[in-house]
């Protein structure tokens, strides 16, 4: 078997989406400070954060380059003050959404005019109403010969509870599933559900347990994307980003 790429990945190609628990609700205000001068966005102080929009949206402000302080009606401390030397109007009170792609990289999802409409967004894009990107056929072209064969003999008998995996074959399909247990295979979820100090020492008892190195890694990258389901089957499409594997 000849193998096409590595496990030198730059990320993990079964992570879809954005980080559903990083989404988030940021309150900024909309600021114009000129007729020559584009409008800015910052958000309020920490001492402001409690102030209505209806009480922000339409007043002066002051701003620097990290927050915006109102100032009609408003104590501003002299010290806050010295830190936003520019002046403006806060035209708008928007409520933005945003989060990390799966690389760990903020991202803006798009500003709202309401905070109740930017929880409807993050119900959307968090998917509460169900499970999705959570099972996955891929090709069976990403396994060597012997990874294959090894899956199939575990599908044929009773697997360990303790590989937090159950193999299942397809009727009327050469097609082979996984469920994943207890997923993701981070450190921090193994010990608090299994009790397992370290996801390594699930990966080393695969190891142990004769299963190939190519689907040690396709089930740790699964793992930690969170799929529950991975079915790998002759006719389904590759995943761009896994090793494959082919004759010579």
């Amino acid at each position: 078997m000849t193998q096409k790429s590595d496990f030198s990945l730059s990320r993990n190609p079964f992570e879809r989406g954005y980080q559903n628990q990083n989404l988030r609700i940021a309150r900024t205000l909309l600021i114009t400070c000129g007729d020559d001068c584009p409008p800015i966005w910052r958000s309020l102080h920490a001492s402001q954060s409690l102030l209505p929009s209806d009480q922000a949206a339409g007043f002066p402000c002051l701003f620097g380059k990290d927050f915006a302080l109102i100032t009609e009606g408003q104590d501003v401390p002299a010290k806050l003050a010295r830190q936003c030397p520019s002046e403006g109007i806060a035209c708008a009170a928007l409520y933005s959404v945003e989060a990390e792609d799966t690389e760990g990289r903020p991202a803006h999802m798009g500003d709202f005019q309401s905070v109740e409409a930017a929880r409807e967004a993050i119900r959307q894009l968090s998917f509460e109403t169900g499970f999705y990107s959570r099972c996955w056929e891929i090709s069976s072209a990403h396994l060597t010969e012997q990874a294959w064969n090894w899956l199939e003999r575990q599908a044929d008998k009773r697997t360990p509870s303790s590989f937090l995996f159950l193999p299942f074959r397809i009727p009327c399909s050469p097609a082979i599933g996984l469920k994943l247990i207890s997923t993701p295979w981070t450190d921090e979820v193994l010990s608090a559900t299994e009790g397992i100090d370290g996801a390594w020492r699930l990966h080393e008892e695969h190891r142990r347990a004769g299963m190939p190195e190519c689907l040690v890694e396709a089930l740790r990258l699964a793992a930690l994307a969170d799929v529950r389901i991975l079915v790998f089957d002759g006719d389904a499409p590759t995943l761009k980003g896994l090793p494959l594997y082919a004759d010579e």
